[in-house]
């Protein structure tokens, strides 16, 4: 369950939350629901995403729904240790994408008093845990999974399936690169995937 309140106001300490799922599972929706929250409480927000993220706005960090809020690309996780001084929260989307060195920082932000937001893929296209998100996870206060609904059966949905070609764990893609798919249709569409493979390399008989 996700609190906001803190009991014991003496406590100096921030703390973090991770927000996680699939792709399509309303990740940067709930942290767009909770900078604006904060912003509206006149707290002092930032909001960091990886430059490389320019799939909907140079600037914005935005929504698969359209919802948005202005954030300040970084190439790298350090960059947020800099810019993020003197603030009461912080957020940072699309977390998978930062280097490991997200961990630290996020840590040494919340041992400063702030309150930092982190979303991500929890998961890469071949369901393994993507890059910082488990040690994100493991050392926050708070994670939410959210999910999304698979396209083939209409069950909660907390795989990122590919359906372009290619190995590279980072390609930036919507609906026509990626469907969300629970475990069940996952499982059925990674070993058809495999089997065309096999069925490509079969060498041809004449």
């Amino acid at each position: 369950m996700f609190l906001e309140n803190t009991v014991n106001q003496k406590e100096q300490f921030g703390w973090i939350e991770v927000i996680c799922g699939s792709m399509f599972s309303g990740k940067t929706e709930e942290l767009i629901r909770r900078l604006k929250r904060a912003q509206f409480a006149k707290q002092k927000v930032e909001i960091f995403k990886p430059s490389v993220d320019t799939r909907y706005h140079n600037e914005m960090v935005v929504s698969h729904d359209a919802n948005e809020i202005r954030s300040t690309p970084v190439p790298a996780a350090a960059n947020i240790a800099i810019l993020a001084q003197g603030c009461d929260v912080i957020g940072i989307d699309e977390a998978q994408f930062f280097d490991d060195e997200i961990v630290k920082i996020c840590n040494d932000l919340a041992n400063q008093g702030i309150r930092v937001i982190v979303a991500g893929l929890d998961m890469d296209f071949k369901g393994n845990p993507f890059g910082p998100m488990p040690a994100l996870m493991a050392t926050a206060e708070y994670v939410t999974k959210v999910h999304a609904v698979c396209t083939r059966t209409g069950n909660l949905a907390n795989y990122s399936f590919r359906k372009a070609d290619g190995d590279s764990l980072v390609l930036l893609g919507e609906t026509e690169e990626y469907e969300p798919l629970s475990r069940a249709a996952y499982f059925y569409a990674m070993r058809e995937n495999q089997e065309n493979i096999k069925a490509l390399k079969k060498p041809k008989t004449k």
